[in-house]
């Protein structure tokens, strides 16, 4: 027994999850009945009231009855992968697993406290669409390619490399070019949704940009001990990049998760950011058609990123790999049964459909991966998308500092070009630790090692 098992039954996370986790310690410690535990403590989560005279119970039962947050069990499956994660992330994926439209969900190694879902959570509802389960950056994605350049001009041309980076990309909230990029994506119909009608312009100056927050664009090492296409083994300088749809993204999920919460005034606080839109409805075609719009913008963001930094250099590429991990998908999936058709939200988590092709970075400092899915149908085809947060940026801010941080970097020979405090490697979880918690969910095909690293500078706020 475990937390999950817990939530599994109802129990709130905090003081309520450490009594219980107590109680199964002591319960076991006194050699009682192991195949009883189960039930034990789901008749005092169901009557606290009736063990608080009981010495082994009592502390639990106290907990339970203080506590005003109390969850009820699942209605859909759902399991996570890794140790030691958030409680309370685990709660979120449990709540949202209550709602009606509630199919299955599934919570990875990487998770942590998001809105409504949580970050690395996923959830497969029935014809219906939750924006926070979308996120706030909607179609956050990340692009890999290997270029035609000698990996030593990661040492020998460094600066060339670092030009090339801050020529062809903007950082910051608002970032834009003097002189707009051009995609065949401004050809598309941007009236799908008064949103993106509204906020075409803003669409247009950010085009190629990379935002704030976590989003990065970086040159290193690549190796592989196998051919993947038609990329021989060996070790390759590549070209990294995270991020999404920068403000107009930001503004569809605003507006269509406002209007969400407006037709269901009728869930508790706490599943207020759950609030879904169905698919039937004219506001639900909308953010659709919306969502999907972003999604291409993602990909013609990184598309001109690459391109531009590529051609900057004179370089041909040789190895092409991207994916959405802020998104939902129509899928067919196996639950409970039978095959269901489904909207799988990937909130920070990437599609590892078996032979799917995907990237999950590490940090500035950690390695990232290249890795080909398995198709688990417990984690709805799904993996993580990075490492995961361990604190908040308020924390980072709090007991982070450069000194240290430049010796790491200096370590692992990484050039940082700019980057704010609260994105410091320690404030992730150690991203060996995560791939090794989802070995049945990905396998790992290449290893991306960053060496040139350009982040928003300090100050800035996140929109990641």
């Amino acid at each position: 027994m475990n937390t999950q098992d817990l939530i599994r039954l109802g129990v709130p996370p905090g003081e309520c999850s450490r009594r219980g986790l107590d109680y199964i310690t002591r319960y076991i410690l006194k050699g009682l009945d192991r195949s009883r535990l189960g039930e034990s403590l789901g008749g005092i989560v169901a009557n606290p009231t009736a063990h608080v005279d009981d010495p082994l119970a009592r502390a639990f039962a106290e907990a339970l009855l203080r506590s005003p947050r109390g969850i009820t069990p699942a209605r859909a499956p759902w399991r996570s992968w890794g140790q030691g994660l958030e409680p309370e992330a685990m709660n979120q994926l449990a709540r949202a697993c209550q709602l009606p439209i509630a199919e299955a969900g599934a919570l990875m190694p990487d998770a942590h406290v998001g809105y409504g879902l949580p970050i690395g959570g996923v959830l497969a509802t029935h014809n219906t669409v939750i924006p926070y389960g979308v996120g706030v950056d909607i179609a956050c994605r990340i692009k890999l390619t290997v270029l035609d350049l000698p990996v030593r001009d990661l040492d020998r041309r460094r600066d060339r490399l670092a030009e090339a980076i801050e020529s062809e990309t903007r950082f910051g909230i608002g970032a834009s070019f003097d002189g707009p990029r051009s995609h065949a994506v401004l050809d598309a119909d941007w009236s799908v949704s008064p949103i993106t009608a509204r906020n075409r312009d803003r669409a247009v100056a950010q085009l190629g940009t990379s935002g704030s927050g976590n989003h990065f664009v970086e040159f290193g090492a690549f190796t592989h001990d196998a051919p993947i296409g038609n990329l021989q083994p060996g070790i390759h300088l590549a070209l990294l990049s995270h991020s999404g749809s920068r403000g107009t993204g930001a503004a569809v999920c605003d507006h269509y998760s406002r209007l969400a919460m407006e037709r269901h005034p009728e869930l508790p606080k706490e599943l207020a950011h759950l609030a879904w839109l169905d698919l039937d409805s004219e506001e639900g075609r909308e953010y659709w058609a919306a969502m999907e719009l972003m999604g291409r913008y993602a990909a013609a963001n990184h598309e001109l990123i690459h391109h531009h930094i590529a051609t900057h250099l004179g370089a041909a590429v040789l190895l092409d790999v991207e994916n959405h991990h802020n998104f939902a998908w129509k899928e067919t999936h196996w639950i409970r049964g039978e095959d269901r058709e489904v909207v799988v939200h990937r909130k920070g988590a990437t599609p590892a459909g078996e032979g799917v092709l995907g990237i999950i970075p590490g940090s500035m400092a950690t390695p990232g991966f290249l890795v080909r899915g398995k198709g688990n149908p417990e984690s709805l085809r799904s993996a993580s998308h990075g490492a995961g947060r361990i604190m908040s940026r308020r924390r980072a801010l709090e007991c982070m500092d450069w000194d240290r941080i430049r010796r790491q970097l200096r370590e692992r020979r990484v050039h940082l070009l700019s980057a704010g405090l609260d994105e410091a490697p320690g404030v992730y979880k150690d991203i060996d630790a995560v791939m090794a918690a989802q070995s049945d969910l990905v396998e790992v095909l290449g290893r991306f090692d960053p060496r040139i690293v350009k982040m928003a500078p300090s100050g800035e706020r996140a929109e990641d």
